[in-house]
């Protein structure tokens, strides 16, 4: 019984340590976590900036001021316009006056529209065109597939504010050649009042 007694005695205290052992294991599991994820924190928080900004840099052809102008590519055969003002323009515009310039070249087609004379903060909206200005004031909209989308990429569309001084420049690309004939220029919020149109 002696005996028995001992082996039963010496089996709880390896348990017993046991256990302490497997404690003190969980324990340091659990730090290392709470450490790890402290330090994940920073990680997750940028992650949806950055997917705006992936986001913000895929919107499609409606234009960066920031691109390289028509008028500065290289090698391009460069077409430029005055843009004059149409009868359809609404009230306030009067002094509005640019140039758009239209470059086709190897990586496709730029088109950069600079304004001066706008309303100050206005938006505004810019396509390409079919037709030259003294055809129904353009026409409809310049579109590499005729039966296609009235959105980019199957049109040039040049979508703009203008800032404090009433003034505005923007670029757009499309990796296809448009042989448009002109480009004309809206209010944001009324299409039919055209404002001016430039031949190319």
């Amino acid at each position: 019984m002696h005996r028995f007694d001992e082996g039963m005695t010496l089996r709880s205290t390896v348990r017993r340590s046991s256990s302490v052992v497997l404690a003190l294991a969980a324990t340091a599991a659990l730090a290392g976590c709470g450490g790890d994820s402290g330090n994940q924190q920073p990680q997750e928080q940028p992650a949806p900036q950055a997917e705006n900004e992936t986001q913000g840099a895929n919107k499609p052809h409606m234009g960066d001021a920031s691109l390289p102008r028509a008028d500065s590519i290289e090698g391009a055969d460069l077409r430029s316009g005055e843009l004059k003002l149409l009868p359809t323009r609404p009230p306030g515009l009067d002094q509005a006056t640019g140039t758009a310039w239209l470059a086709l070249h190897d990586g496709g087609t730029t088109a950069t529209l600079e304004m001066t004379g706008l309303k100050p903060g206005g938006k505004y909206k810019s396509h390409l065109h079919a037709k030259p200005c003294s055809e129904e004031n353009g026409g409809g909209h310049f579109q590499f597939d005729p039966n296609g989308s009235e959105k980019p990429p199957n049109e040039v569309h040049l979508v703009f504010t203008a800032d404090a001084d009433g003034h505005a420049l923007m670029t757009a690309n499309n990796d296809r050649r448009a042989e448009a004939k002109s480009l004309v220029v809206h209010p944001a919020e009324f299409s039919d009042n055209r404002v001016a149109c430039a031949d190319f």
